[in-house]
């Protein structure tokens, strides 16, 4: 029972986190058609989507106050900063039983492939984090023409084929 559990938990995640980065896709992409955002600040777009993808590490990982006679950490220091735990404290005790302090693991996650410092076990689903590197790497770089290109192609898969000619290139999608 509790396999299934874990399996619909997981399920649910994926499914919140694909509607999220879809949505937000979306927007990106729709976005320099529509007059008046094209001027869209992209550490706007950044704190927005890195908001999103620490509401997901939530989620899965929710923050408790450290107390030493509940916790029982492997180590009394998050390896992170290598600051001790005092009592009060916000903390992440992540699925392998590290523990890490919710700052320093949040910023660890958002700049590394989410795993633990540790034992590098994995912290969100692979999908979760490629969704949300490629979106902060394409918003940070301005999005380039093959940045999009390349999410169009993660979107619609094999129906999304670029046709090029000597005058100009453009994208088709084919419907199956």
């Amino acid at each position: 029972m509790a396999a299934l559990c874990n399996v619909f938990s997981r399920l649910y995640t994926i499914t919140l986190s694909f509607f999220t980065f879809f949505l937000l896709k979306a927007l990106f992409l729709i976005r320099p058609l529509v007059p008046g955002w094209k001027y869209t600040n992209p550490d706007k777009l950044f704190r927005i989507i890195s908001a999103q993808y620490l509401s997901i590490i939530e989620k899965t990982n929710p923050t408790l106050k450290y107390c030493e006679n509940i916790s029982r950490p492997q180590s009394r220091e998050c390896a992170v900063c290598l600051s001790e735990f005092t009592g009060g404290e916000r903390v992440r005790k992540l699925k392998c039983n590290h523990t890490f302090h919710k700052e320093c693991l949040d910023k660890w996650l958002l700049q590394f492939p989410a795993t633990c410092p540790l034992c590098r076990a994995a912290v969100l689903p692979d999908e979760i984090v490629v969704n949300y590197h490629q979106l902060r790497d394409n918003i940070m770089n301005g999005g380039s023409y093959d940045d999009t290109i390349f999410l169009l192609s993660a979107l619609y898969g094999r129906s999304l084929k670029k046709l090029s000619s000597r005058d100009n290139s453009f994208l088709s999608i084919e419907n199956h």
